[in-house]
């Protein structure tokens, strides 16, 4: 099948799918909005930070590097460098996720009161960081069967995640509810715990037949420190800067209900206003992005091998038609949100700020999507840094507006400042692929 062929095919995978998951998970969220509530749903929020900065500890850069050195080995038919190169990433990735998971769970006390400040998301860290080395090694195999253009596996395991993670978090529900037991936060954190386990144990069958498939020997593993310099150097510094960004990340976050309690409101508003835009509007936004995540999984490692074997017209292509049809989908996504946010709003979440949020966030859809995309070629071409002052950047303009809009203007200043950084970062993106695009 040619390169051209496999691109779509794969993107076609990713996005059916990934559409599943995101109605799936809409409906899961609407379920839960209803369940724990605005305010509980704003104390479930809290988390990721932390679950993003474990994840970024653990498998940020190194997944990338699994993509990018198995599709270049891959290209020079090199299978044994690129099953090595596989297995001494993913138990180097492990091994982190096993440190970081223990020092999390040893520690959610603490983080939950003197970071989060909130001391209610101390049983939710310790469920959470039992799940962190089980979706580390899920994604590690996910980057591995996309440089190999096998995205039907990443796909599936996505989709069992989702259906897991539902599944565990209703039957709880149901426990819970028999027993008298009102429903609390560590409802949803004990569906991704479940979630996690799952795709972890598909993952791991997978690649099992892969290898077992291929007679692939331990024994035969060549090169091992040598693969494990080549893969520190290219995620170190990539890792680094997702750590970095992901603190800020996470500042951002903490700082959100606490500048809106200087705009005036109260500890349970402040929360319930955070719930209702990160998990209400929010994910409602990022529900078209199904397309774009896909374009950009699957270009990283198709990029990468382009880049190896000098074709360098298919990476300007791959550029063009990313931002044609990435804009396209934005604009189009644009006037949707804007033209129903307020029924979406009432209908789905019965909350008048969720349709407001939504109206407002829609004009972030066209940058939003085309920086999903142009990310992906980035870093399919190793251009880290770039990727990492564009991240800074981003983080740099909503944190500005965190400190000096927010405490005036309300929530309404933080999603003028999403808007502000979503422009300035997506055309910054399109400034350092300059050289790709104008080719001579």
């Amino acid at each position: 099948m040619s390169q051209k062929n496999l691109l779509i095919k794969g993107t076609l995978i990713l996005t059916l799918t990934g559409f599943i998951t995101k109605i799936i998970g809409f409906l899961y969220r609407i379920f839960l909005s209803q369940v724990i509530g605005a305010q509980g749903m704003g104390i479930y929020q809290l988390i990721f930070p932390i679950h993003t900065l474990c994840f970024a500890l653990a498998v940020g850069g190194i997944q990338t590097a699994i993509s990018r050195f198995v599709a270049a080995r891959a290209a020079v038919k090199d299978e044994q460098g690129a099953r090595d190169i596989f297995l001494v990433a993913t138990g180097l990735s492990t091994g982190i996720s096993l440190l970081s998971s223990f020092f999390l769970f040893h520690y959610a006390g603490w983080f939950a009161v003197h970071i989060l400040l909130e001391e209610r998301c101390e049983s939710l860290l310790k469920l959470m960081a039992v799940s962190v080395p089980m979706g580390t090694f899920h994604s590690c195999v996910s980057g591995y069967y996309f440089a190999r253009k096998k995205t039907s596996v990443p796909a599936a395991a996505q989709l069992l995640e989702q259906c897991a993670r539902v599944t565990s978090s209703y039957i709880l529900f149901l426990a819970w509810t028999e027993k008298g037991i009102s429903p609390s936060p560590v409802l949803a954190v004990f569906g991704m715990l479940g979630g996690e386990l799952v795709s972890m144990l598909f993952s791991a069958i997978l690649i099992s037949w892969d290898f077992k498939k291929a007679q692939y020997r331990l024994k035969n593993l060549t090169s091992p420190a040598k693969n494990l310099k080549d893969v520190i150097r290219l995620s170190f510094p990539l890792t680094c800067n997702r750590i970095f960004v992901n603190v800020l990340h996470s500042i951002e976050s903490i700082l959100i209900p606490g500048h809106l309690r200087l705009y005036g409101l109260d500890n349970a508003s402040a929360l319930s206003i955070y719930g209702i835009l990160t998990g209400m509007a929010l994910p409602l936004i990022l529900f078209p992005s199904a397309v774009t995540n896909a374009v950009s999984a699957v270009l990283l490692p198709s990029v990468a091998e382009d880049q190896a074997v000098g074709n360098h017209k298919s990476i300007q292509k791959s550029i063009f038609v990313s931002v044609k049809y990435c804009l396209l989908l934005g604009f189009l996504s644009t006037g949707f949100f804007y033209i129903s946010g307020d029924f979406l709003g009432i209908v789905l979440f019965k909350n008048e700020f969720a349709g407001t949020f939504i109206k407002t966030l829609s004009f972030i859809c066209p940058c939003l999507y085309l920086t999903s995309t142009l990310s992906g070629i980035l870093n399919g071409l190793g251009e880290v840094n770039q990727n990492f002052l564009l991240n800074l950047l981003g983080l740099g303009i909503r944190l500005g507006f965190v400190l000096l809009v927010i405490p005036r203007y309300g929530i309404v200043g933080y999603l003028w400042g999403m808007v502000a950084s979503e422009l300035a970062v997506s055309l910054l993106n399109l400034y350092f692929l300059r050289k790709w695009i104008f080719l001579d």
